[in-house]
């Protein structure tokens, strides 16, 4: 059932799956992307594994706080103080904290400000979040293609919910170059429109956002013992950006899934990384600690 909390001065909506008693798993989305996109039966499958899944709605996305298009009233470094502040509100010290591109992001950043609230890292189709590491490839040709033409076009109607659903169904396709799910994506987009109350504010505000007060840390700052997920075919963080990751951080696994492109774990994939998250949130000691 959706909830929602006073985060860090906003509200955010908040859904769980799983018992309370279970470790936590916080899972944290991709720019402009609400909580539908982490699927249910995805939360359903960790949570069958013994996991207390949490997943929200970022600020401008979904149910939480929104601000008017073009106009955010907040930055990157909020979004990352709303994590460990989400972790106060369900009455968590720490947690599991599993990000995808810009929530991997978030996430890096939480492990080195607030080391102790984080038990493990899971970084899915992410980069880097610190400046200045070496061996980072740029993105892909074709997306940089389609990002040219994105910022020449026309947004539908806010209203027209069905024009909306098509053009960010067409846009998820340009990130997934290979066995892109059309139906399920279809599915996801849908859930994540009816339940946004104006989707302007979702398409925008995150991309023109500041990042706030800077972060200054290297990868090898992070203590917290990583999982790198990363897909063969992501045209925005080609294989590069996890490689490095996985070399950077210490002692972190990488594994890499052939032909996903820059998505959530797709459902082919479950049966992989499913028991590999479980594996990796398995309470074991850690020497580093």
């Amino acid at each position: 059932m959706e909830q929602m909390l006073a985060v860090n001065g906003v509200d955010l909506c908040v859904e769980t799956f799983g018992a309370p008693e279970g470790p936590p798993i916080l899972l944290i989305g991709g720019m402009s992307a609400s909580m539908d996109y982490w699927e249910d039966d995805f939360c359903e499958a960790l949570a069958a594994g013994g996991r207390f899944v949490i997943r929200y709605d970022h600020r401008d996305t979904g149910r939480s706080t929104s601000w008017p298009p073009g106009e955010p009233g907040y930055t990157g470094r909020d979004m990352v103080a709303d994590i460990p502040a989400l972790l106060d509100a369900v009455g968590l010290d720490r947690a599991h904290l599993f990000g995808i591109s810009m929530g991997g992001a978030l996430a890096q950043c939480v492990a080195v400000l607030h080391p102790e609230r984080v038990e493990t890292l899971i970084l899915d189709e992410t980069s880097p979040a610190f400046e200045g590491v070496p061996g980072v490839p740029p993105i892909g040709e074709e997306l940089a293609d389609f990002f040219e033409k994105a910022s020449q076009s026309t947004m539908p109607d806010p209203d027209d919910h069905e024009a909306l659903v098509t053009m960010l169904v067409e846009d998820q396709r340009a990130f997934v170059p290979e066995r892109f799910d059309e139906g399920r994506m279809r599915a996801v987009v849908t859930q994540a429109v009816r339940r946004t109350p104006d989707m302007r504010p979702s398409l925008a505000n995150h991309h023109v956002m500041g990042d706030g007060e800077p972060i200054t840390a290297t990868l090898a700052d992070i203590t917290a013992p990583t999982l790198v997920i990363h897909g063969t075919r992501d045209p925005l963080f080609p294989t590069g950006h996890g490689e490095v990751l996985a070399e950077g951080i210490p002692d972190a696994t990488l594994l890499m899934l052939d032909g996903v492109g820059h998505e959530p774990p797709p459902i082919y994939t479950w049966e992989t990384v499913v028991p590999a998250i479980l594996d990796h949130t398995t309470a074991r000691p850690d020497p580093r600690r």
